[in-house]
């Protein structure tokens, strides 16, 4: 979406004084500026006024006669939410200031005499925040008529283009929280945009969300600064958007299949997501961590080949938390690995992908604030000596040598069980069964 910044675009600005000269002084301080004046003299004249134009700005002396300041900008507000209201006083008069921010939602108050400055870059603010707010609704609007086509053309699929919705609802509330605090609002606009990417994957490989939680508790439990963990979530959230161009075949793909087919497409989503979002200024800083969340310890990874300390520390965190998520999702490997084994292969390659220093920390938190099923809860992992007749396999098994053994789906019997703890034997491995939670619960019951 394009937005139009405040020199770019023509706002009305309403002054109202009940000194004429103070009104003068006002319009010589903004003339030049982008802006069509308005001036009135008293409340009521500001009122007839304001039903007659659109008005973007609100400059109002706090006392006037009949009608003071903050009664005209509680009116205001009550006709239009959308104006910026700003009040002038030359008193400090804590119960009337009180008054304009409780009832008038003033954006700001200035002390008379004014600095013209501060009363520029005021104004200048207030229009700016006016933009942005307009610019989220608008985003919003999108994001609704985008699930609405989803669910036109997915019939079979409802229940989930539902759930969907309401995650962008859910979204949407949280934008409306943080609606006085900017920064904030950028961080949950990303997780709008991460929803993109899952609208083409099946639930179990839709990461960006468990990535967030991961990155979040790690921030938590580290001491990271507010707007460290304000870029790492940024960055959890759109790390894979440059994965939208590529067919379905390559997001069902394993990154272990892809780097050997597909290599030159794989290596560069990176480099993408970044170019996607470099017009974002608020996300410049999450971008670089996106750049380079697949560099590696060693020097191995990409797009840049970085190294050790040459990699931002947050992108080697981001890095940690994708692979703990897409190592059990089927991402990284041709196969799923629950989540004692992932733990396993961060040790195993510390100081080859990972820095090492990072490692038992990472570790820590997502043994104690992580529960065992965070990937999917509607999953139970077994192993074979604790199988049922009648439980359903939730996703396929294979052995250790990477042949298909039984299909995702599969009804578990007595004949097949024990065929699978006899193959046990003979494989010398360990079997991880995934199964489907509900009938695993039924069958223990």
């Amino acid at each position: 979406m394009n937005t139009v910044s405040v020199s770019d675009k023509r706002y009305t600005v309403m002054l109202v004084d009940d000194e004429e000269n103070i009104l003068n002084s006002l319009r010589r301080v903004l003339r030049g500026k982008p802006y069509d004046l308005l001036l009135a003299t008293s409340g009521a004249q500001a009122l007839s006024l304001f039903e007659l134009h659109h008005v973007d700005l609100i400059v109002s002396d706090a006392r006037m006669p009949v009608m003071d300041g903050p009664t005209l900008l509680s009116e205001v507000y009550r006709r239009d939410p959308e104006c910026m209201n700003i009040l002038l006083t030359g008193y400090a008069d804590v119960s009337m200031i009180t008054k304009a921010v409780n009832e008038g939602h003033i954006f700001r108050y200035l002390s008379k005499p004014w600095d013209d400055e501060e009363l520029m870059l005021t104004l200048e603010q207030a229009l700016e925040m006016q933009s942005v707010r307009r610019d989220r609704d608008a985003l919003l609007k999108q994001a609704d008529k985008h699930n609405e086509a989803l669910r036109e053309l997915n019939d079979s699929l409802e229940q989930r283009v539902k759930a969907r919705t309401e995650e962008v609802q859910q979204t949407a509330d949280m934008l409306d929280l943080a609606y006085d605090e900017l920064r904030h609002s950028y961080v949950t606009s990303t997780e709008v945009f991460s929803l993109l990417v899952n609208q083409r994957l099946p639930r179990v490989r839709q990461t960006n969300q468990r990535v967030i939680q991961v990155v979040r508790a790690y921030c938590t439990h580290c001491g990271f600064s507010e707007a460290d963990s304000r870029n790492l979530s940024m960055a959890a959230a759109l790390y894979n958007i440059g994965k939208l161009g590529w067919s379905d075949t390559m997001l069902l793909g394993s990154a272990d299949l892809l780097l050997r087919k597909d290599t030159e497409a794989y290596k560069g989503y990176p480099g993408k997501s970044e170019a996607l979002l470099m017009a974002l200024e608020p996300l410049q800083d999450a971008n670089r961590l996106i750049r380079h969340h697949q560099e590696h310890w060693d020097g191995s990874g990409f797009p840049d080949r970085l190294k050790e300390q040459a990699i931002p520390l947050g992108a080697r965190v981001l890095k940690l938390a994708i692979d703990f998520v897409e190592l059990q999702c089927g991402l990284v490997l041709d196969r799923y690995l629950t989540r004692d084994e992932v733990l396993v292969y961060l040790r195993q390659h510390k100081g080859h992908f990972y820095d090492p220093a990072l490692i038992e920390g990472f570790i820590e938190v997502c043994t104690r604030y992580l529960p065992e099923n965070f990937i999917d809860p509607s999953v139970k992992v077994l192993d074979v000596r604790r199988l049922l007749p009648g439980m359903v396999l939730d996703r396929n098994l294979n052995a250790s040598n990477g042949m298909l053994l039984l299909n995702e789906g599969k009804v578990l019997t007595a004949l097949l069980i024990e065929k699978l703890t006899a193959f046990e034997a003979v494989d010398g491995g360990h079997f991880t069964v995934f199964i489907r939670a509900d009938e695993a619960a039924e069958q223990v019951s």
